[in-house]
């Protein structure tokens, strides 16, 4: 174990982004499918499909909480085990690996209890209509009940892609997404338990997901081990995990705020087709940002261990590979949804008006797509390099400090205001891409950099 963890300081840069990195985008991808299957099927229900896929858009802020839980213990305490591995602190690491289990384990149960709870008018909340209520109600509160796997295959997935183990990572996404592929459609149809049998078949994927994380971390190839010995809360250490977690928790939180904000104006202002077409975009989004997520995870044990190491050249060039990447995906992405709009939007409905609808908004919507591969290298940079106040308030930026004010500013503005609440994203888009890199150069050009070049790293260094 103690060689795949000097890989990360020795091994060429490409090499190890290539090897890391490919497998966490496929993750982030496959993880995609869990949510973006369920809506293709139900966007083709018969008769109902159109508000069942509306009704499944406004459980999407809930469902992005529980993942945003999740992001504060997983995402927090990850790049800080791969930094204490870099420093070769293995029982520091192992105490943050046990301190976050029993953290999300509990979470996971009062998520579960709240929830389900009052799950009826924090829908209501999140824009739901008279008539999209029923489909949304029969999703969630089945959907809840799978909240400890749901978590537990996020949060503890990132201490396995954060030892340098991402295919691992990615074979446990993999079945899952694969299982829910199969389920799906003889719950939804073969059964005909339609909206509930899509929960269902999610909740049982998760837990072969979460099942096949938590036996990795008790097996022997892990540097990692979750022991029984090891289950209990080491606060101090506990205290740092979330203080980093924050920023990539208020990114997630502000995102359901943000999901939220976008449905109840779009309501207001559209109609059930706005927030359906709304639904069909935040899927879109996901495919163009979940795999620039998956290449940062999978640069993330580079830079954490190399950083923790003192190694500071080769920080700096696993973050310019990560931007390159990162920029040339964003760039494609953004081509092909302003030249191909259609492509997006029929695998999840076949209702005239809402593709009419949708193939009009959705070239606004994401008219600056282009910039957030720069925004998302850096950003989540930050997070590996342990910067957790410079980290937070970016994410806080763009969806708090920009996002959200415009959802409400512009349609005061202009005549179209439906179009306006949409018009909103672009523009944030912008604004914060232009902050994000103007600060991570401001912070690390002198520190990473010398002269606008590398630091020179010696030949046994690169082989």
């Amino acid at each position: 174990m103690q060689q795949h963890n000097d890989a990360l300081g020795t091994e060429k840069i490409s090499k190890l982004v290539v090897r890391l990195a490919v497998p966490s985008v496929v993750a982030q991808l496959i993880n995609l499918v869990y949510n973006m299957v369920d809506r293709i099927y139900i966007g083709h229900i018969p008769e109902v499909g159109s508000l069942a896929l509306t009704g499944i858009g406004v459980c999407m802020p809930l469902m992005m909480i529980l993942t945003a839980f999740s992001q504060l213990i997983g995402a927090g305490g990850a790049p800080l085990a791969s930094i204490s591995l870099g420093k070769q602190d293995a029982p520091t690491a192992e105490r943050i690996l046990g301190s976050c289990t029993v953290a999300l384990i509990l979470m996971s149960i009062a998520l579960t209890v709240l929830v389900r709870s009052i799950s009826e008018p924090l829908l209501v909340l999140f824009g739901a209509s008279s008539d999209t209520l029923p489909y949304a109600l029969e999703y969630m509160n089945l959907y809840v009940w799978g909240t400890l796997f749901s978590t537990c295959s996020i949060a503890l997935n990132c201490f396995i892609t954060a030892q340098g183990f991402t295919k691992i990572s990615m074979i446990t996404v993999l079945t899952g997404a694969i299982c829910n592929i199969i389920l799906d459609p003889i719950f939804i149809f073969a059964l005909q338990m339609g909206v509930r049998g899509a929960a269902l078949a999610t909740i049982l994927s998760q837990a072969l997901s979460a099942s096949l994380v938590l036996v990795f971390l008790s097996g022997k190839r892990t540097n990692l081990r979750l022991q029984k010995s090891g289950l209990h809360i080491d606060f101090r250490l506990l205290g740092k995990c979330l203080a980093l977690g924050l920023s990539p928790f208020v990114m997630q939180f502000t995102e359901c705020i943000l999901f939220v904000c976008f449905n109840r104006s779009l309501l207001k202002y559209g109609g059930d087709v706005a927030v359906g077409a709304m639904t069909i975009f935040a899927t879109v989004m996901q495919l163009s940002t979940l795999p620039l997520v998956g290449m940062a995870q999978g640069v993330q044990p580079i830079t954490g261990y190399n950083y923790g190491a003192g190694n500071k050249t080769r920080v700096a060039e696993a973050f310019k590979l990560l931007l390159k990447i990162s920029l040339g995906y964003s760039a494609l992405m953004w081509l092909l949804i302003l030249l191909f709009p259609h492509v997006f939007i029929l695998p999840f409905t076949n209702d005239a008006a809402l593709i009419a609808y949708s193939s009009k908004m959705i070239r606004i919507y994401f008219a600056m797509l282009l910039v957030m591969g720069a925004q998302l290298a850096c950003q989540n940079t930050f997070v590996a390099l342990g910067n957790a106040k410079t980290s937070l308030f970016l994410a806080l930026l763009r969806k708090v400090f920009l996002l959200i004010p415009l959802i409400y500013i512009l349609p005061c503005f202009l005549s179209d205001q439906a179009m306006a609440v949409f018009l909103a994203e672009p523009i944030s888009d912008t604004i914060a891409a232009t902050t994000t890199l103007t600060l991570f150069l401001k912070q690390y050009r002198d520190e990473l950099f010398v002269r606008g070049k590398h630091l020179s790293v010696s030949a046994d260094q690169e082989r």
